[in-house]
């Protein structure tokens, strides 16, 4: 060997090692599924590659996983004929981690949790799960087109340091060895690892073959004699008919190629033939990556043409708020050269983007209708991401509409339950809109004085809490013929909840009406107007907005974003049946009725807003008053 260095681990890789071999697998044949799955990346990779320099191929065409086992030695091999790799891509790929995050993630994780994680899924580092049954791993690989003498050896016992050489290798391709630790004999048992082998590679289309050894006698002495097994049937899976596929082997497939470790929730397979011949095969998971809400995070589907492998995470086929979709499209109308920029400005693209997205908001229709447990638990997981698409997809609005879920006053729970075809199902036929409330929490949205005479008439009204919700709403402003309305915000239907116009509310106005006046003058521009209302029934006051104006989430998310928002001109609501109201009204000494209601006003505010500018003086206004009035 030449060159022969050791060098030191990336820190992340280190810790990666050292779960790895403390066993973060409950189920350890994982390794197979893993370097099975690099094997077969690998002849994708060349295959793509010798499209523009057949020379790759060096006149060895067939490619093949092979797999080996030496009972003796305690050793399994793995040699694939595919790309291989250069000195650097071993330090690149063996030795570092480069993907964003990783450092934070690590810290993260908690050691109960390590065992049923989706780990190695989230980072692509597969390779490293050959530690959890080898204590040592050497590997020897050439590039494809590289001279014989340019070949590479990497070898780790998993600790803190690898070895790194210039080798020898005739072929290309990569040869992994894994020297098994003691305890992992099920490995070394050929019938065993023959049904691993088979679970893990039935959907790899390229021939997955296995040792056999047997022996002969010739000339009185015993020869060994070596022949290989095909062990899997060689075909790409989303090429076989969907009656020959069975329910474990798209699970499987799903896992092949996702790195997750748990099966996926749901998943559809289509071929259509037409103006446009494609086949496609989307995974919904059942849990959501980690790293979901980062912007570096890649996603999209794995791109095939004429079942070659030309693009990884293809983000053209798919739309943002479906970032969750995995899956495979195999197309017959996109060029082999297809570069990321064609795709972007391609017509084809853009209909089969459309047709894929169709078909899962098809899926997810279906997994609503068939199964409310099990759609439940993806809105749980991807329900935030799903409500981008309102504002996203302007196309599939009440699509995406009918598959949003709410919390609400119909259910004592903070669950996501409710749709808005069920709301719309228990409204009376005198309820003219759909009523919301958004606020910073689900406590604080429940607890709001503007339900009072909601909650009093029995009107449901939907709570939304999350950041996303008041951005979301905006764009679903009616569902199935329903205007959708914020109970803080005037509405001409709450005045004839109560009867507004009626005999006793006139009479009420006229006996409050220099009170009110008296608290808009003192207030002046503050507010936009002052009125009693008969919407509360334990509140003393409420603030609310006018039907053309910004509410107070929509001003918060603009701040949030560092946007300057509007200042927000409330309407200041008296309760006339409150005790405090009345005590107020009846104050002669103008700096104490000041004092009151501005302590009202910072109440309502408060309420609605969930701060306020000068808590501080709200908090000495309320001491004062209270040491007043003891």
């Amino acid at each position: 060997m030449k060159r022969q260095e050791t060098r030191g681990f990336q820190s992340e890789v280190k810790e990666i090692l050292h779960l790895m071999i403390h066993s973060l697998y409950s189920k350890k044949d994982i390794f197979l599924r893993e370097l099975i799955s690099n094997a077969s990346d690998a002849a994708d990779k060349l295959r793509f590659c010798a499209l523009s320099q057949p020379d790759l191929y060096e006149e060895d065409i067939e490619l093949h996983i092979r797999i080996s086992c030496d009972q003796e030695k305690r050793t399994i091999t793995f040699s694939d004929n595919g790309i291989g790799m250069r000195r650097e891509e071993v330090i690149d790929n063996l030795g570092t981690i480069a993907k964003s995050g990783t450092k934070t993630f690590l810290q993260s994780l908690q050691s109960e949790q390590l065992k049923d994680n989706q780990f190695i899924g989230q980072f692509g580092v597969g390779f490293y799960s050959a530690f959890v049954v080898a204590d040592q791993v050497t590997v020897c690989t050439r590039y494809a087109g590289m001279k014989a003498e340019e070949g590479v050896f990497w070898q780790s016992t998993g600790e803190g340091d690898y070895t790194l050489a210039d080798i020898t290798k005739q072929n290309r391709g990569t040869d992994i060895v894994l020297h098994l630790r003691e305890g992992e004999d099920v490995f070394l048992d050929s019938c065993r690892l023959k049904s691993f082998i088979e679970k893990y590679s039935d959907y790899i289309d390229l021939p997955v073959e296995m040792e056999i050894r047997g022996k002969q006698l010739e000339d009185n002495h015993d020869e060994q004699i070596i022949t290989w097994e095909k062990i899997n049937k060689a075909q790409a899976l989303w090429t076989r008919s969907k009656t020959q596929i069975s329910d474990d082997e798209y699970k499987e497939f799903y896992k092949h190629f996702s790195h997750d470790i748990t099966d996926p929730l749901i998943w559809s397979h289509n071929r259509v033939e037409g103006k446009q011949e494609y086949t496609s095969l989307l995974y919904i998971p059942k849990k959501a990556p980690w790293d979901m809400w980062n912007r570096e995070r890649k996603y999209g589907l794995k791109l095939y043409v004429h079942r070659v492998s030309v693009m990884d995470d293809a983000t053209q086929f798919m739309p943002n708020y479906l970032r969750f979709v995995k899956g495979i499209i195999d197309s017959n109308d996109i060029p082999l050269n297809v570069s990321r920029e064609m795709l972007q400005d391609s017509r084809i693209t853009r209909n089969l983007k459309g047709y894929l997205t169709k078909r899962v908001l098809l899926m997810l229709e279906r997994l609503a209708k068939d199964d409310a447990q099990k759609y439940q638990s993806f809105w749980v997981e991807f329900g935030l991401v799903l409500k981008e698409g309102l504002g996203e997809d302007p196309t599939n609005v009440t699509t995406i509409a009918k598959l949003i879920r709410f919390a609400s006053t119909y259910n004592d729970t903070s669950e996501q339950t409710v749709s808005l075809e069920e709301y719309i199902g228990r409204m009376s036929i005198e309820q003219e809109k759909i009523y919301f409330i958004s606020a910073d929490s689900y406590a604080a949205a429940k607890s709001s004085p503007h339900l009072e005479l909601f909650n009093k008439k029995g009107i449901e009204v939907l709570l939304l809490s999350d950041r996303i919700d008041e951005w979301m709403i905006s764009y679903l402003t009616e569902f199935n013929g329903k205007l959708l309305q914020s109970v803080s915000k005037s509405d001409s239907f709450l005045d004839k909840l109560i009867d507004a116009n009626s005999d006793k509310q006139k009479e009420t106005w006229k006996t409050f009406e220099p009170f009110v006046n008296r608290v808009k003058h003192y207030l002046g521009d503050r507010v936009k107007e002052v009125r009693v209302t008969h919407r509360l029934i334990e509140a003393p006051v409420v603030v609310t907005t006018g039907s053309d104006d910004m509410t107070t989430q929509m001003a918060k998310i603009f701040t949030a974003a560092g946007q300057a928002a509007p200042d927000i001109k409330y309407v200041f609501e008296l309760n006339p049946e409150h005790p405090i109201i009345k005590r107020v009204m009846n104050i002669i000494d103008n700096h104490d009725f000041n004092d009151w209601v501005e302590l009202l006003l910072d109440q309502a505010l408060l309420a609605e807003r969930g701060s306020l500018n000068n808590p501080h003086q709200f908090i000495r206004r309320v001491n004062h008053l209270l040491n007043r009035l003891s």
